[in-house]
């Protein structure tokens, strides 16, 4: 990856962001506007339009960095890992206010008040960012109103001085879940968006893409099949990357379940060189996050 990797830099023919004057030529700039999703999950896209495919999306809460809108469109990057795309300006908040709590369940129901059989008004997934400004107690226990005045069960979030997750155990969490190209919730997830997910609550900001995954976390590992492989250990092929649960077994999200699985790596190196001609180009250990 490259300072000028058009995924990660905001830079088009017309326009780029007013943070690469000097380094980017452009006929414009414009800084950037801060708005949020407001949706569990907001589509960014790689060309505006519905119909065009996705290449990453924002969990509830997450920050997009808007740099031009038009016709309903929001250009810009994300704030978590510089991701550049457009977004249905529908899905944004533009009150972005300071997060207090992430969702550490995989998935949780919001409610219009602190009652668990209140009819649901919508849902939260792991790592969305919540803005808490008053705790309650209801029925069921304790609740947390948001600023969007939706309510959650405290028990499905944690303040950002929570202990690190094992990135393992996460990613295990979202073993059956359908493969979704740029997807990153457990409504569906590609096989980077998995491991970007679950190396986040482990307090590690990953980059969105295999290859951005394979050239900037951790350490190589040497001799990885001469019984050095560990779990937590990231397995990259062309274009693809799991999570090693043990020495003989992969945990990825992947196109020939059309979910996330658990397979031997054997198994997949042959699968994946049978199809590309070659089979693991890296094997990767991520750097460990100290406890908050």
């Amino acid at each position: 990856m490259t300072p000028f990797d058009p995924n990660v830099t905001p830079a088009r023919a017309d326009l780029a962001a007013e943070h690469l004057k000097g380094m980017v030529d452009a006929p414009r700039y414009a800084a950037a506007v801060a708005a949020r999703a407001r949706r569990e999950t907001v589509a960014v896209r790689g060309a505006a339009g519905a119909d065009r495919p996705q290449v990453t999306e924002l969990l509830y809460g997450e920050v997009f960095k808007v740099y031009d809108r038009l016709d309903g469109w929001a250009w810009g990057q994300c704030a978590h890992d510089d991701y550049v795309g457009y977004v249905d300006e529908t899905g944004l908040d533009w009150d972005v206010a300071s997060p207090t709590h992430s969702v550490v369940a995989l998935r949780a129901l919001l409610f219009p008040r602190a009652d668990f059989k209140a009819p649901p008004v919508g849902g939260v997934g792991l790592g969305s960012r919540l803005t808490a400004v008053e705790r309650g107690d209801g029925p069921g226990g304790g609740y947390l109103r948001l600023d969007d005045g939706c309510w959650i069960s405290e028990t499905a979030a944690a303040t950002f001085a929570a202990s690190v997750r094992d990135p393992v155990d996460v990613a295990l969490l979202f073993v059956g879940v359908p493969y979704l190209w740029g997807g990153r919730s457990s409504l569906g997830l590609d096989c980077s968006g998995l491991v970007q997910i679950a190396l986040a609550q482990a307090g590690i900001a990953a980059p969105r893409d295999a290859y951005m995954q394979e050239a900037a976390l951790g350490a190589p590992v040497d001799k990885p099949f001469d019984g050095s492989l560990r779990r937590g250990d990231l397995v990259f092929f062309p274009g693809h990357v799991g999570i090693m649960v043990d020495d003989r077994t992969l945990l990825h999200a992947n196109v020939a379940a059309m979910a996330v699985t658990l397979d031997p790596l054997a198994d997949v190196v042959e699968r994946v060189a049978a199809a590309e001609g070659r089979g693991v180009t890296n094997v990767r250990r991520p750097n460990a996050a100290a406890p908050a």
